[in-house]
């Protein structure tokens, strides 16, 4: 399929409201960040301590998207984005009231029981609606778009802290979940029509997960994105461990470095997106968890060393960080490609999944017992070192493919 042609399968108004959904996530995870150590200091813990709201979050993010799944798939893509935005947007605003880092912890799970489910409901609405080649080129478009948020989101937390404290954020972020509401609302239109939907039973839901677990064309491609993946989120979880702790910098500067690697992404994304009609998409794939786990090497090699140059780190997490512009959006369009109807349970597994490796990253973190920093580069190379026994196993996969089929 050429270029102009997967162009033509989508809008960039319809992605820009598939971004905004999907960037609920990042909104949600990097936002706060800057104000971990206050929030620390109010609740009398430690900054790790706080940290594990993160974790918190990603577990309900990978609960959540397992019932929204097969909900859309029943029902259509677009009631399960009222309840969950409204769950999103009621629970962001009950943080503000939390007593201890413990009742913030549960109100962060309920948080991302409502916020899941516009990453759900994008995946599947492109699946609906695309091809391979088409889906890959709109999740990297997404991917460019929804990039902006893990690097504005750290930015305008440090620039709300400056001004007001920690509440204020999450009094934001009720605000971004009402103003996604609206937008469902008043322009996103039905992707699954009811004769494509798939009345099912709790047994035969069960039934359904089993199926595309078994499914090689889905298993394979999940793994690789969700170990790859769970680099960024070993990096979320430590960032402000390293940045503001071990390196001393204050808010304003956490935002700017967080937000430079995240960059990373946007360009990657960019490149990967022109690259669709010169590389396939196991290539693509493969250059991508290449960036990454090189990348990785470097994090873990600064850790290894007594006074590690923040410079040298910071070039090491940008193409750990940035790879996923690469391994993110081809990973993803390869493991929808065959799911059809199903896209939406399909979806819910991988983002699931996704965040389960992302809560056992914090666990982990919290476990190893050496400096943050060192911590990290450990967990980023058993994560896109993995990521890259998956990307081979693919492409093996796709080679015996086509010896069987010539």
């Amino acid at each position: 399929m050429s270029e102009n042609r997967s162009r033509q399968q989508y809008s960039s108004a319809w992605i820009m409201l598939l971004a905004l959904l999907t960037a609920l996530g990042p909104l949600s995870i990097d936002m706060y960040l800057p104000a971990l150590p206050q929030m620390a200091k109010d609740f009398g813990v430690s900054t790790q301590m706080m940290a594990n709201t993160l974790p918190a979050y990603f577990f309900g993010l990978a609960i959540g998207q397992l019932l929204y799944g097969p909900i859309s798939d029943r029902i259509g893509r677009k009631k399960p984005l009222y309840v969950g935005l409204s769950l999103y947007a009621i629970a962001s605003l009950l943080c503000i009231f939390a007593s201890s880092e413990w009742s913030l912890i549960a109100l962060r799970v309920v948080q991302a029981l409502g916020g899941c489910v516009g990453v759900v409901i994008a995946r599947a609405a492109i699946r609906d609606r695309l091809d391979v080649q088409g889906s890959a080129q709109a999740f990297s478009s997404m991917m460019i778009v929804m990039g902006i948020a893990p690097i504005a989101a750290p930015t305008l937390g440090a620039w709300i802290l400056y001004f007001f404290n920690w509440h204020a954020v999450f009094i934001s972020l009720s605000i971004v979940g009402c103003i996604c509401l609206f937008c469902v609302h008043f322009f996103f239109k039905e992707t699954l029509q009811p004769a494509r939907r798939l009345k099912l039973s709790f047994n035969q839901i069960l039934t359904l997960y089993a199926a595309i677990f078994k499914d090689k064309s889905f298993r394979l491609p999940m793994l690789a994105g969700c170990l790859t993946g769970g680099a960024l989120f070993s990096y979320i979880s430590s960032a402000s461990p390293v940045f503001m702790d071990m390196y001393g910098l204050n808010q304003q500067q956490f935002a700017y470095a967080f937000g430079f690697n995240a960059m990373g992404i946007i360009i990657l994304s960019s490149i990967n997106k022109r690259l669709v009609t010169r590389l396939s998409t196991i290539q693509r794939l493969k250059l991508g968890g290449t960036i990454q786990f090189t990348g990785a090497v470097i994090v873990l090699l600064s850790g290894l060393l007594p006074h590690a140059s923040l410079a040298i780190i910071m070039v090491g997490l940008f193409f750990t960080v940035s790879g996923l512009g690469f391994t993110g959006p081809n990973a993803m369009a390869l493991a929808m490609s065959e799911q059809g109807a199903r896209a939406g349970t399909a979806s819910a597994i991988m983002g699931s999944m996704q965040f389960a490796v992302g809560l056992f990253g914090g666990l982990m973190l919290n476990l190893l017992i050496w400096n943050p920093l060192l911590n990290m580069g450990v967990m980023m190379v058993i994560f896109t070192g993995a990521g890259v026994w998956a990307i081979i196993k693919i492409a093996a996969e796709m080679r015996h493919q086509q010896i069987r089929s010539s």
